[in-house]
């Protein structure tokens, strides 16, 4: 893509840092993405940190301006993350402990710098879609459900993250719902993350495959036992979170989200089955249309991208 005659200072850029990649965007004043790249990443401070540097100063030769006359960067990555001081905690995935990300950031290139948690940059991303496809019009909340490897959402109000008093709000995949069920990570049992997400799917349906839970809805269609089961019970409890959201924030739209999103239509239609099917035994449930406030991110959406530029107009102005 080329920025034509976008003027650098308005320019924002983006980063998803992933487990293996970061896909960074550039992005001009209307939320249209005019540059984007993606580069692998590895383990460690010093990979993670010099891999985002890499990334911001290609993206700066792309648009053909120096990395300091970007408007600000913005960046999503996963873990445990304080937005308001830029350090990342903690990122297994990453082997992230206590990397101070923005103000690193933020020293090298002179510009304002925000870090996100993963989610939370996605939940941006998906509300700016929803805003530029009009779709947002008349809604004020959006709940972003990420269907990943785990399960958690992104709560934005009036187009800002909304974080609750400790930062938890979203955290419905440890809500549990099984008082006997798997032992989550968070040390609970039963939680909707050991029923609804990647790793869910990992451990009742062990496979080879790069696309496990693809494999799974194909297993299931083709009628084995075992596939049904664990497809339906990904399906309910997709719902089941969706129901938590709706019922406890009474966000205007539910946004799914996330790598098992990916399966398109075989996963909202059975989705939106379920939460008809409550609404047909329920006239409380049916007077809040659960399934018509409920749709995935359009396919190959980059929303935590788009997310994490977004979130960089949040950045403290530098002095």
């Amino acid at each position: 893509m080329s920025a034509g005659s976008v003027s650098a200072g308005s320019l924002l850029v983006g980063l998803d840092i992933g487990g293996t990649k970061v896909h960074a965007v550039a992005v001009d004043a209307n939320g249209a993405i005019v540059h984007e790249l993606r580069l692998p990443t590895g383990l460690g401070a010093d990979a993670v940190l010099g891999t985002a540097i890499t990334a911001v100063c290609e993206l700066a030769r792309l648009a053909g301006v120096t990395p300091e006359e970007f408007r600000s960067i913005g960046v999503g990555i996963p873990g445990s993350v304080d937005a308001e001081a830029g350090r990342v905690a903690h990122a297994v995935n990453l082997a992230l402990e206590g990397l101070d990300l923005g103000p690193l950031l933020a020293e090298r290139f002179g510009v304002p710098v925000r870090v996100e948690n993963d989610v939370n940059a996605a939940a941006l991303g998906a509300w700016s879609l929803l805003d530029t496809a009009g779709e947002a019009v008349g809604a004020r909340s959006m709940a972003y459900l990420n269907l990943g490897t785990g399960l958690a959402a992104g709560v934005v109000i009036d187009g800002a993250l909304w974080r609750g008093s400790r930062g938890t709000a979203g955290e419905v995949g440890h809500i549990p719902v099984e008082a006997d069920g798997a032992l989550c990570s968070c040390g609970q049992r039963g939680c909707l993350e050991t029923l609804a997400s990647g790793s869910a799917v990992a451990r009742q349906w062990p496979s080879e495959h790069p696309y496990p839970v693809v494999q799974l809805f194909e297993a299931a269609d083709a009628g084995v036992p075992l596939a049904v089961e664990v497809r339906d019970r990904l399906v309910e409890n997709t719902a089941v979170a969706v129901r938590i959201l709706i019922l406890s924030l009474d966000v205007d739209r539910v946004v799914i989200g996330g790598g098992i999103s990916s399966l398109g239509a075989p996963l909202i239609s059975r989705v939106h089955a379920v939460l008809d099917s409550w609404a047909q035994s329920s006239p409380f449930i049916a007077s809040l249309e659960l399934a018509s406030r409920v749709s995935l991110v359009a396919a190959g959406s980059p929303v935590a991208a788009l997310g994490a530029a977004r979130a960089g107009l949040t950045a403290p102005v530098m002095s």
